[in-house]
């Protein structure tokens, strides 16, 4: 059985927002609203796929959105948000998951860790919904004028991704159809679930309206910071029919030694995204003497540094990487690279740049001995 699924909703028409644009795929730091919940999700390790609820008129804006992204192929939502979770659940009915998130695809900004405590709550309660405490005084007002306080004691805002157990939330849905009910988790409790409360946190907003657009910019953005990160690595030759670069497999008359695929570019590049967030170096995170990590690809250390990135309230800018050898050539294979990174990091492929050089025959590289990289990867983080 499946672990876990992420829904993403996102068939909503935005009225309040307004413009012809869903909110959802209205810019935000260079991306489409959508895509920042996106990454964070498919990132993570607990979450094993993702299925995207959309309206078709909207194909083309979601392809954009997605591209380069491991989600399911999407299905169309309905009429309300509570219809538009229902046909989400039903074509899940095939992969049965044992657990399932649901999340707004106008909250851009979710992080590993709200992911992981919602699941891991889990194992105690049918229904688990992140929230924050309401600290403000509650009003209640009719005709412009207060009529009552109302006691805020015990009382939190929600938040999604909202986290319940598939077929408990499969059958509530089913039972409470068409009750325009405001989120799962009131499905939920209509139908008589447990529904445990775990942290949200304030960064959580969903995007509504253009105010709360400008404040996401402000976040991510125009309030943010740039971080530069630096990785060097080298490896040397060894006996083989080819080296993998970029994650490319290049023909060569011999490979490069070392502990996993010996990706001299992968790992420069994972150092240099660690750096940006002072998260260590590949080293840390993937011990050579771990047997776990032998002859592993490389990809894999670097969607972890990418996640870490993310989950840090970081976006990649662009990253570059130098590939210093006499052979084998690079150029061929340059644009494949190019495209490989892009995917792996889900940039655009003007956002990566990959370079060769050679040192004229001098030092380790100059004698073929091996091959060293250099990467160097910028990122905006949101000031916290």
């Amino acid at each position: 059985m499946t672990r876990c699924i992420a829904l993403v909703v996102a068939a909503g028409r935005g009225h309040r927002f307004g413009g012809a644009l869903p909110k959802q795929y209205r810019d935000l730091a260079g991306q489409p609203v959508i895509r920042h919940a996106l990454i964070a999700l498919t990132e993570h390790p607990e979450i094993d796929g993702l299925r995207p609820v959309y309206h078709p008129d909207d194909a083309e804006y979601f392809a954009a959105a997605a591209a380069g992204l491991a989600v399911m192929d999407p299905v169309a939502g309905g009429e309300t948000r509570q219809e538009s979770v229902l046909f989400g659940l039903r074509s899940l009915d095939a992969a049965m998951p044992e657990r399932v998130l649901i999340h707004d695809g106008a909250r851009p900004f979710v992080d590993a860790e709200m992911i992981s405590r919602t699941l891991a709550a889990l194992d105690e309660a049918p229904g688990v919904v992140p929230a924050m405490p309401v600290r403000d005084t509650l009003k209640r007002a009719d005709f412009g004028y207060v009529s009552e306080t109302v006691e805020r004691h015990g009382l939190w805002r929600a938040q999604t991704p909202q986290g319940f157990r598939y077929a408990d939330i499969m059958a509530a849905h089913q039972q409470f159809a068409g009750q325009a009910l405001t989120d799962d988790a009131a499905v939920a409790e209509r139908a008589g679930l447990a529904v445990a409360v775990v942290d949200g946190a304030e960064d959580n907003i969903k995007i509504t309206t253009e105010d709360d657009l400008k404040r996401a910019e402000r976040m991510i953005g125009g309030g943010g910071t740039t971080r530069t990160g630096l990785g060097y690595d080298v490896h040397r030759f060894g006996p083989g029919n080819g080296v993998r670069l970029c994650g490319v497999d290049v023909p060569f008359d011999q490979a490069l030694a070392g502990h996993s695929d010996a990706d001299v570019a992968l790992h420069a590049l994972t150092d240099a995204l660690l750096g940006t967030i002072g998260a260590g170096d590949i080293g840390d995170h993937f011990p050579p003497t771990d047997e776990r990590w032998r002859d592993v690809n490389s990809e894999v250390f670097l969607r972890h540094a990418a996640s870490l990135v993310v989950a840090a309230g970081g976006v990649i800018n662009n990253v570059d990487i130098t590939i210093i050898c006499e052979r084998p050539r690079i150029g061929p294979h340059r644009t494949v690279m190019i495209d490989r990174i892009a995917t792996i990091l889900s940039l655009s492929a003007d956002q990566v740049g990959v370079k060769a050089t050679t040192t004229e025959g001098l030092g380790f590289t100059g004698r073929q001995e091996g091959i060293a990289a250099q990467a160097v990867a910028t990122i905006q983080i949101a000031n916290r």
